[in-house]
């Protein structure tokens, strides 16, 4: 499910490497999830004081590069946007697991270093929070050992200390490695202190039930600013409730949103991702209309679909979307009406000023106990032995990792929890083939 139709602008090696930054690491997509009990390996830590915010905000993506979106210098971010995500940061090579970032000069018609750092200082200076983003659609990011988590750690806060940014987000669409992503953002947070900004924005199979998000959250919840999950470029997924909901929906959002509120975190470290423009994600669009009758759903019970959240949730953080770009290519309608919706939510702050033009791996079978148990039960079906016996697939069962199921005369094995992935024919590539059966 790759979320983000965007092509980055190529960069030539010499032009993208800087030398005063020995940041060197060239990194592979896959990334194998460990499961381990959080108590037994990670403790749970001094929580950090978290940085201030208004109760309620937008996130946006900035774009490094040009697709077709309105290019646009950092400072002409409106400040409908809480928190700008600067896309992407690099792998660099020779040490795994280390990042660089690398301006795109050619994007507002000519762009420099130096200009970069003073915009993302003015962007600070309106109260506004600026983090490098680690991922997207191209990214090539993951941890396989400790020594990457370190190289991952320290070349993160380097950047944070030379470009100003505020912290990182985690925008990795492949599963992260449980222990040593953790890991690493802990030291982050450790060296950041009390005013670090931590978001992810992970695709909706990864915060099912199970799933290696929701397992890397409960990890490093102490750290969260907001999670954002992409309710967009998805199939159907399974709500709080267990029921499936298919995207582009109200439900959809709050349903699934309603998961990450049982038990693994605040409501206030809650947002919900969506494109600001159909050129900005292959599908689940809504219009801004839909996403702000989900906000009122979770935040105060009224304008829902047929799913009823569990609780009202008045400090739900906000949205976010992709992009900022494609949000300026549209007049900033997705800002102006989403973004100023958050002031009649409960608190009633947020959303900046309205906007008119800019001013200036595969994951191991064994599942982990989360820190708060929630109490989602998704329906599954338990794996059997051999092929005698083995049930069919049904699109409409959602299967745990280890299952097997008969399909097309072939027995077949999930390496991860899924929903309506049909073997031998999904993008995800959940399904092993046993051989015929």
């Amino acid at each position: 499910m790759s979320r983000r139709l965007s092509v980055r602008h190529p960069q030539s090696p010499a032009a993208g490497w800087k030398s005063p930054r020995t940041l060197i690491g060239m990194v592979s997509l896959a990334a194998v999830v460990v499961m381990l009990a959080a108590t037994t390996l990670f403790g749970s830590g001094a929580a950090s004081a978290a940085p201030s915010l208004p109760t309620h905000l937008l996130t946006g993506y900035w774009q490094n590069f040009n697709n077709g979106a309105k290019s646009l210098k950092l400072s002409e971010v409106p400040t409908s946007y809480g928190i700008v995500a600067v896309a992407f940061a690099d792998a660099v090579p020779s040490r795994t697991g280390a990042i660089d970032f690398n301006l795109d000069t050619s994007v507002a018609g000519g762009y420099t270093e130096t200009q970069f750092k003073a915009d993302v200082a003015t962007l600070k200076s309106r109260g506004q929070k600026v983090v490098i983003s680690v991922g997207g659609q191209n990214g090539t990011i993951s941890l396989p050992d400790a020594a990457a988590a370190t190289a991952f750690a320290d070349s993160t806060y380097s950047l944070m200390q030379e470009f100003g940014f505020d912290g990182v987000d985690i925008d990795l669409e492949n599963a992260p490695n449980l222990v040593n992503m953790t890991s690493a953002l802990k030291k982050i947070g450790s060296k950041a202190g009390s005013g670090f900004v931590l978001t992810m924005a992970p695709e909706t199979i990864y915060v099912q039930p199970g799933g290696s998000y929701l397992q890397l959250i409960d990890q490093v919840k102490d750290l969260i600013t907001v999670v954002n999950t992409q309710y967009y470029n998805s199939g159907s997924m399974l709500g709080r409730d267990g029921k499936a909901y298919s995207s582009g929906t109200v439900d959809f959002q709050t349903a699934l949103a309603d998961i990450l509120l049982d038990g693994h975190l605040r409501a206030d470290q809650v947002g919900l991702g969506l494109p600001a423009s159909t050129s900005g994600a292959g599908s689940g669009y809504v219009a801004p209309s839909v996403v702000n009758n989900a906000l009122d759903c979770l935040t105060q019970g009224t304008n829902c679909g047929s799913y009823k959240p569990a609780a009202k949730y008045p400090t739900l953080r906000g949205a976010m979307t992709w992009s900022i770009n494609w949000d300026a290519s549209n007049g900033y309608n997705w800002a102006s009406t989403v973004g100023g919706h958050l002031a009649s939510l409960p608190g009633g702050t947020g959303g900046g000023t309205t906007p008119t033009s800019p001013t200036t791996p595969v994951p191991t079978t064994t599942t982990v106990a989360p820190t708060v148990a929630p109490t989602t039960k998704p329906p599954t079906t338990q794996p059997s032995t051999g092929c005698t016996g083995l049930a069919a697939w049904s699109k409409t069962t959602a299967y745990t990792g280890g299952t097997k199921v008969k399909y097309n005369n072939h027995s077949w094995a999930a390496k991860w929890w899924t929903y309506g992935d049909t073997p031998g024919a999904n993008a995800q590539d959940v399904w092993v083939d046993g051989g015929a059966c």
